[in-house]
């Protein structure tokens, strides 16, 4: 019988130790739910375009149009026309908005080359983003067009597509076109004649000594850079 109760007692003795875990045992998780993965053809390009209200007139606080510092500054507008890319009109009406800043810097530039007989002609200024996305909506191409979602510098006000003029209002020969998509209109393409370059390098070294930098593909675009600005969706109205 004392042989059988120290049996007993020994057989309930490792039940219970098999049955009990250390209280810092790990415990293993449960799967997470898996995520489901966006459609491939899920883009942001159904996204509705932005509409603002037109304000009833310009913050001049924000806003300069260049023509008022300047009128003898030449404008060639192409996205108030058919004459651009796209043809089609995008503004509806041609008027040049800039930052303050920029558009001060751009009438020195101006002031500079009247010294020696030539002069600006402003080919596209300030661009609103529901412009930007109407250029977006036709030609959805990062390589030509910036994507309204990141937006652009035009879009800050900050940049200028632009060309050179002599007294006559005659654009000095630039190799191409304006919006022009190729190698052409690199600013490293060496295919040109010396007079294109050379009319090239004078844009190139006036913009860069009053704070713009240049882009590698278009030679007609610049984009100012002692400061940064917001961007804007603000439309100017048509008087």
């Amino acid at each position: 019988m004392k042989y059988l109760l120290i049996f007993c007692l020994f057989v309930l003795l490792n039940c219970g130790s098999k049955s009990s875990q250390p209280a810092d045992a790990v415990q293993p998780s449960a799967p997470e739910p898996a995520v489901a993965e966006p459609a491939a053809d899920t883009v942001a390009d159904d996204l509705p375009e932005p509409v603002q209200p037109l304000p009833p007139d310009y913050d001049t606080t924000q806003w300069t149009e260049v023509i008022h510092l300047d009128p003898t500054i030449g404008l060639d507008l192409r996205y108030a026309t058919d004459n651009n890319f796209v043809s089609e009109k995008m503004y509806d009406c041609p008027r040049c908005f800039l930052r303050p800043d920029v558009a001060k810097a751009a009438v020195l530039i101006h002031k500079e080359l009247k010294k020696k007989g030539l002069g600006l002609k402003m080919y596209d200024c300030y661009r609103p983003r529901p412009i930007q996305w109407k250029l977006w909506n036709k030609v959805p191409d990062p390589r030509y067009v910036a994507d309204p979602r990141k937006g652009s510098m035009h879009n800050r006000g900050m940049a200028i597509d632009l060309t050179i003029v002599d007294s006559l209002g005659n654009e000095l020969d630039m190799g191409t076109d304006f919006d022009f998509f190729g190698k052409e209109a690199y600013h490293n393409y060496t295919g040109h004649s010396e007079e294109v370059q050379q009319n090239r390098q004078l844009l190139l070294e006036v913009m860069l000594s009053h704070g713009f930098r240049s882009t590698s593909t278009e030679w007609w675009h610049y984009s100012y850079k002692p400061k940064t600005f917001p961007l804007d969706d603000w439309l100017w109205e048509c008087e």
